[in-house]
């Protein structure tokens, strides 16, 4: 390729979560093309074009057509098309690869970011994320495909020649495979009143479906489709919960269950009207699948996670293990150290012997199951944790940052290694594994990170006070500032 062809081409990365890119600027249908046929050479490369390949959807602007764009590519370079007929989760599009023993499934999303991005997560064997060795192999290949040149298939023919299949009851087999795994009968009798808040997502169907069979009381807010998300971003965050705070609180239900915009993250609350972070969700669960379920094993978290899932394990003789950010990592060390569970402070999880990703459907059920079984409601539950373990506070910042600035920041945390001055508090160690990591004597932390989805610089401090925590973000804030 010429250099002044290769200059025109916008580049294509994949980060923690996929491909993701603004609508109308590089999220175009051009390098939507592009990504296809990207992945078809991928396939060829890897000698795997003899299976169908699954390509699923979420509800944001552009989702559902850039799903056909992908479509006509695979159908112009030979691939059978698996295709949906409404809207996806990402959970469901992990699982059907994993039990259809597939090799690829492609979801159009762009998962719990504004409205104004899409994006395309790439899902290999087992229902596995992307590998970074894949994804960067990939993103070669993309780099020297121009789209005018891809052959494509206009998705109506695709679908008369019989090139596309739509799945019949895709949601089925998904459904019955978590509900197999549950107390039904422990739900029933609680008859529980919840209130769910898919952000205007594709994880309605499932979850309703779920609670429905367990005879709950499920009323739904957020659920018609909205390319805005409600004016908000759909992550299930404490901030965007603000309005269901209140409405779980008025309406007197026993809990509130939140996802993200394509039902990989978490978010609940109380029935008092309390967050329950993502961070307490995951040492609620580990506690609970360990002592009242009998499950034996370690855990797994990410760098950015709380340290008080390592407490919890250590009071069990397990072990808590570290892993970089993005959850190929935590699903990789699930396999290997055969972890009862493993997640990250943003509100992913996954549970062994499911699929090997997050899957917010998954996690609720069993935190549905957990409230039934135990008599008590989250907060209660999570003070007795805090009884027991004592005090983890996150806080976290996000900052964002000019592209040219982006060397000067690496050369700071990551080539002199240099230390803030932290004051009395003493080091116990430092860890450059995903970003600039400094864990305290006390257990407290501090991790400076870029996101791996979006230009913004990520501080996230855990402390046994909100304020400490926010102490710790401040030092690490200002140090970037003064040498940079």
């Amino acid at each position: 390729m010429a250099q002044h062809e290769q200059d025109d081409l916008d580049l294509i990365t994949f980060g923690t979560g996929g491909w993701r890119a603004i609508i109308g600027e590089i999220f175009t249908r051009e390098n939507v093309v592009r990504v296809a046929a990207g992945v078809c050479e991928l396939a060829v490369r890897e000698k795997r074009t003899g299976k169908p390949v699954v390509i699923g959807y979420d509800r944001r602007f552009l989702s559902d057509s850039a799903a056909r764009w992908i479509a006509e590519v695979f159908c112009a370079q030979g691939f059978h098309v698996l295709f949906m007929k409404r809207s996806a989760p990402t959970p469901l599009v992990m699982f059907l690869v994993k039990d259809m023993e597939l090799d690829y499934g492609i979801e159009v999303t762009a998962s719990h970011n504004p409205p104004y991005y899409n994006g395309i997560k790439l899902i290999v064997r087992e229902g596995r994320d992307a590998p970074v060795e894949t994804t960067r192999q990939l993103e070669e290949i993309i780099a020297n495909i121009r789209a005018e040149r891809v052959p494509r298939i206009p998705f109506n023919e695709c679908v008369e020649k019989g090139l596309v299949e739509y799945l019949k009851h895709p949601f089925n087999r998904f459904i019955d495979s978590i509900l197999s795994k549950l107390d039904i009968e422990a739900i029933r009798e609680r008859d529980l009143r919840v209130l769910f808040n898919p952000m205007h997502g594709s994880g309605t169907y499932p979850l309703m479906a779920i609670l429905y069979t367990a005879r709950c009381t499920v009323d739904l807010v957020g659920g018609e489709k909205d390319a805005y998300f409600g004016g908000r971003d759909p992550a299930p965050t404490g901030n965007s919960l603000k309005d269901f705070r209140d409405s779980v609180v008025s309406g007197k239900y026993d809990l509130g269950i939140a996802f993200d915009g394509d039902a990989d993250r978490l978010g609940i609350i109380d029935s008092n009207g309390r967050y329950i972070t993502a961070n307490e969700t995951l040492c609620l669960l580990y506690y609970y699948l360990h002592e009242h379920k009998g499950w034996r094993g370690p855990v797994v978290r990410n760098v950015a996670t709380t340290h008080m899932l390592d407490k919890i394990a250590a009071s069990f003789g397990e072990v808590c293990y570290e892993v970089p950010v993005g959850f190929k990592y935590i699903s990789a060390a699930i396999d290997q150290y055969d972890a009862v569970l493993g997640g990250e402070s943003s509100g992913g999880l996954t549970v062994r012997g499911h699929i090997h990703g997050k899957d917010s459907i998954y996690a609720a059920s069993l935190f549905v199951e957990m409230i039934c079984k135990t008599g008590k409601s989250p907060s209660v539950l999570m003070d007795e944790l805090t009884f027991r373990y004592g005090s983890y506070v996150m806080v976290e910042d996000n900052s964002s940052f000019h592209p040219d600035d982006r060397g000067r920041i690496t050369d700071l945390i990551m080539t002199s290694r240099s230390l803030p001055d932290f004051g009395d508090r003493r080091v116990k160690r430092v860890s450059y594994a995903d970003g600039y990591k400094v864990v305290f004597e006390n257990d407290s932390f501090v991790l400076c990170r870029f996101s791996g989805t979006e230009p913004l610089i990520r501080i996230c401090a855990e402390a046994s006070s909100e304020a400490e925590a926010s102490e710790l973000i401040e030092i690490f804030k200002k140090f970037i500032s003064d040498n940079t």
